[in-house]
């Protein structure tokens, strides 16, 4: 597996930057904080039963398996870190893995790629007790044709390599006996999902959501993590002082949450007034998006755009501006802009990493930028 993560670092170096960031045990430890704030809040029946009456009947079906790889986003500000956004099926976490063992942490790195693997079997183990699991389908849209899919390459001989069965492929490439769903003829067991179909609407999915709806495999991350976690609606009662003693959360869970996430808040067309004459207040965002899709600055909006945005069901967000980083580039030194990433599991963080980029969001396309491991001093 070396030899295809250098493969991958010698055909595609936009992914890795040369830098390394590093922060501060108290910045470190604000973020565990807030992140089990969360997961506090979230695992109250009251802020489900919110959550989930505004999301598709999907994610109302009872699960056990808790969701693999969320990815808690955060800039680091001057008054400390901000919780931008969470992820399911946050990227990159193999990719960075494997980074820190180039970087001189092959043990870290061996540790966590364990990990890794121990995650995809707990949530086997969740849904299915003791049953072995002999196949896992990293499953996305055309996975050749995805930036991150040389990920997938690495994610198939890791699971192979700790003996489970593995293949990368496209929902049409899917079977269904009515029961199960089967790759050439072999059935798939546990899926591990990189679709942005969060709710599996389209047409192309239909087989899954159908073997998925009647228990017939295990889905990860799944429709129920979305809605509890990513749907960017949430972040607006995670930051509602009110809304938060309404739930029963108290006062020191409080403060942390209001502290680190930045205030969010519905956009709605009869506060269009007031939302563009202070637009540079906020980022917005949709209530699905995900990879800075159809997300603005405000100091960026066009008339036009923000007349779709009113209309488009979407949040703002008061912006927390990233840290800043000097990095190497080949021909010298550049400014940088960095998100921070944990990668969490049930509440624990397994990985944190950088994105550094130029512009208004992560691209991977500015030399000097993409992922970049995060020590902690």
């Amino acid at each position: 597996m070396i030899s295809t993560f250098n493969s991958i670092r010698q055909h595609q170096p936009q992914f890795f930057s040369a830098a390394t960031i590093t922060i501060g045990s108290p910045t470190m430890q604000a973020m565990a904080d807030l992140i089990a704030a969360i997961e506090a809040v979230i695992a109250l029946p009251a802020y489900q039963a919110h959550a989930l009456a505004q999301a598709p009947a999907i994610a109302r079906l009872p699960v056990r398996a808790h969701g693999a790889f969320m990815g808690y986003d955060f800039h680091l500000t001057e008054a400390g870190p901000r919780l931008i956004e969470i992820n399911t099926n946050a990227g990159g976490g193999l990719l960075n893995a494997y980074l820190l063992s180039a970087r001189g942490r092959a043990e870290e790195g061996a540790r966590i790629r364990d990990q890794f693997v121990a995650m995809f079997r707990e949530e086997w183990r969740l849904e299915r007790g003791d049953v072995p699991l002999r196949r896992i389908a990293i499953v996305d849209d055309n996975p050749a044709g995805q930036f991150l899919g040389p990920e997938f390459a690495l994610f198939k001989e890791l699971f192979e390599e700790h003996g489970i069965a593995a293949v990368i492929c496209d929902p049409a490439e899917l079977a269904s006996d009515g029961q199960r769903l089967l790759h050439d003829g072999e059935p798939v067991d546990l899926i591990y999902n990189r679709l942005t179909d969060f709710s599996l609407d389209a047409t192309v999915n239909g087989k899954i959501r159908a073997v998925f709806e009647n228990g017939g495999v295990v889905l990860t991350p799944h429709p129920r993590a979305h809605a509890l976690y990513a749907d960017k609606r949430n972040l607006m009662l995670l930051s509602d002082d009110a809304a938060l003693q309404a739930l029963g959360v108290g006062e020191a869970a409080r403060k942390i949450l209001l502290a680190g996430i930045p205030k969010t808040v519905a956009v709605t067309p009869e506060q269009a007034e007031n939302f563009w004459a202070e637009r540079k207040r906020w980022f917005f965002k949709p209530p699905a998006g995900f990879g800075s899709r159809a997300a603005y600055r405000g100091d960026k909006l066009t008339k036009r755009v923000f007349e779709d945005i009113l209309h488009g069901g979407y949040i703002a967000q008061e912006i927390a501006p990233p840290s800043e980083h000097v990095v190497p580039v080949p021909d010298g030194e550049t400014t940088m802009k960095a998100d921070i990433r944990c990668y969490v599991y049930d509440g624990r963080i397994q990985l944190v990493a950088a994105r550094l980029y130029q512009g208004q969001t992560t691209n991977f396309r500015t030399p000097g930028g993409g992922f970049a491991p995060v020590f902690v001093e």
